[in-house]
């Protein structure tokens, strides 16, 4: 708890409190980034999980990895910002830590898949299609479950 209030005084907390428009203009563009993020994320794991096999994976992934990639980057930078400004309240918010659980597991998927040989194309073929759809399915899963989370945050 000395931490949340640390980061409360904090010289960024006080600045995103000094006016009526930084703080609503952050939130914005983390629920931007978040948009980004999970659609890019979204549509690239429906083609994981088996939706539209007929559309090149490479292809796909490349339209809509750098999308999620710049997602991924502005709620980054924009979450800790809004973390600090009622950090005392959100530590005891039981829906932020399920949403850092959930972004995670999102995360740690990713990192599973992008470093397995079923995504590098090694692998049986079936074998490596169970392991492409089963990291499609938790990627999604976990990054749904990490926005429903954030959602409800505002609401505990």
């Amino acid at each position: 708890m000395d931490i949340a209030v640390w980061l409360e005084a904090s010289l960024l907390a006080r600045t995103l409190k000094s006016g009526p428009w930084l703080y609503p203009l952050v939130n914005l563009a983390h629920v931007l980034g978040i948009a980004a993020l999970v659609g890019a994320v979204a549509v690239f794991d429906l083609r994981l999980v088996g939706f539209r096999p007929d559309v090149p994976m490479a292809a796909l992934a490349r339209a809509t990895l750098p999308v999620a990639g710049a997602g991924l980057a502005l709620v980054l930078a924009t979450g800790p910002a809004l973390l600090v400004v009622r950090a005392t309240e959100y530590v005891e918010n039981p829906f932020l830590w399920a949403k850092f659980g959930a972004v995670a597991v999102a995360l740690a998927n990713l990192g599973a898949l992008h470093g397995s040989a079923a995504w590098r194309g090694g692998g049986e073929v079936r074998s490596v299609r169970r392991r492409l759809a089963l990291a499609g399915a938790v990627s999604l899963a976990a990054w749904l479950a990490a926005v429903s989370a954030g959602r409800m945050i505002a609401y505990w």
